[in-house]
């Protein structure tokens, strides 16, 4: 069977940008694929991604599953004999996919860029500042007020039962940068599994699966082996990196529950039980689950960031803005909010304040970048594995004509 080649040069350009400039000593001896433990007969990962790579052929590679399934764990890097770091090469790809599938396409760009890393920070900086200057939080509390509000009124206060101002001003930053980032990804993930269906010949599902059956059948058990990180410890050569993502996921999960219930208490069961208003006792045990997250997410990407400069210490890996950007983000998160923690125990104002406002323009900027950036394998990964699943299942294949 024939090929139409149509090598797309500027992909290969930011490939290489993007930690694949050494895809050109690749020369096909399927080491990779003979030590990785995605690979089969039927289904050679990646050196066929690899050759793709070098022939430029970005539609096939964005729409390849196994380009989200990869979980870098550097088997294929660290067996090469030409150094060609295969692992980098498909980080790359992903790299690019986010952008390629990214919207909107501006906001997608600019964050794929480490020449754009002032703009990156600076926009959420900005907007946190101006919604704080508008807000008139900008003086700082006496020792006696901080002591007794902490950071409840960094957005000043108002004495509206129902809504608290700091909430208010928090939820006018937060909710829509959240939902920009929920709609970005449900728009890329759409796109992407057009393209793998596409790519995969899938073609018309004999029968659709209602959502239920699609969650229950296909993403939720995606979900369970992501958790469980079933995959990730498959890998050899970079067995620590499960020591880094499992306390930060679950250091994730457990923030998760703590914002949620912190919103719940605070601004509904605050209405009519005031004393919730404010910081909790630090024996609270949801202020301790708080506590314990924020020093794992700490702990996780210090991990993660000890792996990762060992790797390109050792010619493993590639120094990246792709990669750094995100440990950077996760640890700005937690280091800012350990900081305004202890600063309001000890009763600093002043740098309390800087920590907190620090903080949230962390927190910002994970959400509004999510959708471009090494964050973005969360939602696309899953959605491969379910997709995996399903171009396999009875909904495409019909059984009555299988050999």
């Amino acid at each position: 069977m024939s090929m139409n080649v149509q090598p797309d040069i500027d992909f290969i350009k930011d490939m290489k940008e993007a930690g694949g400039d050494t895809l050109k000593k690749c020369f096909q001896c399927a080491t990779c694929s003979v030590v990785c433990p995605l690979s089969s007969d039927e289904d050679p990962f990646p050196r066929r991604e690899m050759i793709f790579a070098q022939w430029g052929l970005k539609d096939k590679l964005v729409g390849d599953p196994n380009i989200f399934l990869c979980h870098q764990c550097g088997d294929c890097t660290a067996y090469c004999p030409r150094g060609a770091k295969p692992g980098d090469v498909l980080g790359a790809i992903r790299a690019y996919a986010y952008k390629h599938f990214g919207w909107p396409a501006g906001l997608a760009k600019l964050a794929s860029s480490g020449k754009n890393l002032p703009m990156l920070i600076g926009i959420p900086a900005v907007v946190v500042f101006v919604m704080w200057l508008i807000s008139g939080g900008l003086s700082l509390p006496t020792y006696e007020e901080f002591a007794h509000a902490g950071y409840g009124h960094f957005f000043g206060h108002w004495n509206f039962a129902l809504l608290a101002k700091n909430v208010f001003f928090i939820d006018l930053i937060m909710l829509p940068t959240a939902g920009l980032a929920v709609y970005a990804s449900y728009k890329g993930v759409s796109a992407m599994w057009k393209k793998m269906a596409e790519n995969a010949g899938v073609g018309e599902a004999l029968y659709r699966p209602s959502a239920p059956q699609f969650v229950k059948e296909f993403l939720w058990p995606s979900v369970v082996e992501i958790v469980q990180h079933d995959r990730f410890k498959e890998c050899v050569t970079n067995k620590d990196r499960v020591r880094g993502h499992l306390p930060l996921m679950w250091a994730f999960i457990a923030l998760l529950f703590v914002t949620a219930y912190s919103a719940f208490a605070q601004d509904v069961l605050g209405i009519f039980i005031p004393s919730l208003h404010g910081p909790m006792s630090l024996w609270n045990p949801v202020k301790i689950i708080a506590n314990v997250a924020a020093i794992a997410l700490v702990v996780g990407t210090g991990i993660l960031w000890g792996n990762r400069t060992k790797m390109e210490a050792d010619g493993q890996a590639s120094n990246t803005f792709y990669d750094w950007f995100l440990i950077w983000m996760i640890m700005g998160v937690g280091a800012t909010g350990i900081a305004a923690e202890l600063f309001r125990l000890i009763g600093i104002v002043s740098l309390g304040y800087v920590s907190y406002y620090l903080h949230l323009v962390s927190i910002m900027m994970l959400f509004l970048y999510m959708p471009y950036t090494k964050f973005a394998h969360l939602v696309y990964r899953t959605f491969a594995m379910a997709f995996e699943r399903y171009r396999d299942s009875a909904y495409v294949k019909n059984p009555l004509n299988e050999e």
